[in-house]
């Protein structure tokens, strides 16, 4: 059981790193977008290739608007914060109950 805790807690931390850091990758690739940025240079592919997969999903269901006013990247940080600031908490919780 003891372990199980542990477990939890560096678990709970690691998450709180990732989704901390993919929020930052967000904010990075908004930037990029409002400048010219070279489609070829191998940091702006890797911010496109690691944010367009959860960005389209939210394209999908949220349509540009009327300025094309893109909304994907704010609404991909918002849902980021909520998981940082519910699912985090709560496995760090949970992991102290447990151990």
């Amino acid at each position: 059981m003891f372990a199980i805790g542990h477990f939890l807690g560096a678990l709970s931390t690691m998450l709180d790193f990732a989704l901390s850091a993919y929020m930052w990758i967000i904010i990075g690739r908004a930037v990029i977008s409002w400048v010219n940025a070279d489609p070829y240079n191998p940091i702006v592919r890797f911010l496109y290739e690691i944010t367009e997969p959860a960005l389209s999903r939210i394209r999908q269901m949220v349509p540009v608007f009327g300025g094309g006013l893109d909304l994907s990247p704010m609404l991909l940080i918002l849902a980021l914060i909520f998981l940082r600031s519910f699912l985090v908490p709560t496995l760090h919780d949970l992991a102290r109950s447990i151990g």
